[in-house]
């Protein structure tokens, strides 16, 4: 990371991390196939209803693990041995508190939240019911991206990967055992997800205790230190309302989606699964420029710094207009594996269309907003996604839909929100890159 080319250490570091993010959709995606199969539409509209909810809890854990990333990797890019070791071993401790404290959250706010998605009637019980289960495993999912954070931080991302290519595998055994042998619905599929979690974490921890390195996590030596958690929260936390924001609008528009009719919900939901597992590469470039910034930033190298962030985007949209541009050739087959029924693959597509096809924009925003974090400041591009994602979105379902309330006009609200975000998120990154000063840590 502080030395030699960029475009290939950082593709050799995004692609792990990109197919961690995809086996951690496929959690959902297992439970979306197996239940669309052999269960019913409403059983797969449920789970669909609760994709919203679920992106918001495992983005506040992803963008505050990230603050675990990048005090740890700027603390490794100093040779600072010794307070590494510290920040690793609060990091682990931050990660169980936040962890259980969402997980109760969650059961308290559960059926409200999906009230306010105005889900039906008719797939309340199910979607309730599934939520339900699917949050008792948060502290796990809070603790593994924590652990993958430390990881991360070292240029380590096979680790976190190969244990959860075991969990996800263990997942849809678990479903299909679950539905076709237990006939438990969804309620078996989603402890089964639960489970699955709760074995990456367990793996990763048992992986970090036995390290020889920097990063090895003494279970006698786990506390919190003030200063660290702060410093991971502030850099953290606007990294999760970051995520968050995205899933908050998401919330408005699942919303707007549910009152189209059950055939919408199970079209969107079937789309959002092939939207979510091409947008973890932009998720896996962003993270991936956020801990070489970090890393060259702790070390002093500024000039590096700034060429890591055009390498990185660089690279990435190479890979997102790939992508993108398959994804929205084979449309109709992708649909085709998760409902097979001509009017709900026809809507899908237009979904397809509109989200995939503008990722490319998307490049800009994580690249710029992942170097950002990288020096430290989480807040400004939380700030900004909050007026510009959210309240475009917002405003166009109740102006726009509202007046012609169908799914292509929902569907129009996200390049439009993501043009005007990366246009200002380029001219705040401009103005901060031009004050940043080297630190000594």
């Amino acid at each position: 990371m502080l030395h030699g080319p960029i475009a290939g250490p950082m593709f050799l570091f995004a692609l792990p991390l990109a197919l961690t993010g995809i086996l951690q959709q496929l959690f959902n995606t297992a439970d979306v196939l197996v239940l669309g199969q052999y269960v019913g539409t409403n059983a797969l509209a449920a789970v669909g209803n609760n994709s919203p909810i679920i992106g918001l809890l495992v983005n506040l854990f992803m963008g505050v693990s990230l603050g675990a990333n990048v005090v740890i990797a700027r603390f490794i890019g100093a040779h600072n041995l010794k307070e590494t070791t510290r920040a690793v071993h609060t990091s682990f401790l931050l990660a169980l508190i936040l962890g259980f404290a969402v997980a109760v959250a969650g059961e308290l706010m559960a059926e409200p939240m999906l009230r306010a998605l105005a889900v039906p009637d008719e797939v309340m019980e199910p979607a309730a019911l599934y939520l339900r289960i699917y949050l008792l495993g948060m502290p796990a999912i809070g603790l593994y991206n924590f652990e993958s954070a430390i990881y991360r931080s070292r240029g380590d991302t096979q680790t976190p990967l190969k244990a959860l290519a075991v969990a996800s595998l263990l997942n849809i055994v678990g479903n299909l055992a679950a539905v076709l042998l237990l006939d438990w619905g969804i309620a078996g599929v989603a402890a089964a997800t639960s489970l699955a979690n709760y074995v990456s974490a367990w793996m990763l921890y048992h992986s970090l205790c036995h390290e020889h390195g920097i990063i090895r996590i003494e279970p006698g030596a786990i506390r919190m230190i003030g200063p660290y958690a702060r410093e991971i929260l502030r850099i953290g936390l606007p990294a999760g309302i970051q995520g968050m924001v995205f899933s908050l609008s998401n919330l408005v528009i699942q919303a707007a989606i549910n009152s189209l009719g059950a055939e919408v919900m199970a079209a969107s939901a079937a789309a959002f699964i092939i939207e979510i597992n091409i947008y973890v590469f932009l998720i896996a470039f962003g993270q991936s420029i956020t801990t070489f910034v970090s890393q060259n930033y702790g070390a002093g190298n500024l000039p590096r710094c700034r060429q890591v962030t055009r390498v990185g985007m660089q690279v990435g949209m190479v890979v997102i207009v790939l992508l993108s541009g398959s994804a929205c050739l084979l449309a109709d087959h992708l649909l085709a594996f998760f409902n097979d029924v001509a009017s709900i693959i026809e809507i899908g597509r237009i979904r397809v269309f509109y989200i995939v096809g503008f990722y490319a924009v998307c490049v800009f925003i994580e690249g710029f907003s992942g170097a950002m974090r990288g020096y430290g400041y989480s807040l400004p591009p939380a700030l900004l996604m909050l007026a510009t994602v959210c309240g475009v979105r917002i405003v166009w379902i109740y102006t726009v839909f509202a007046a012609k309330p169908t799914f292509r006009n929902i569907m129009v609200c996200y390049p439009i929100s993501w043009t005007i975000t990366a246009a200002l998120l380029a001219g705040i990154y401009g103005f901060y890159r031009k004050n940043i000063k080297v630190i000594r840590v």
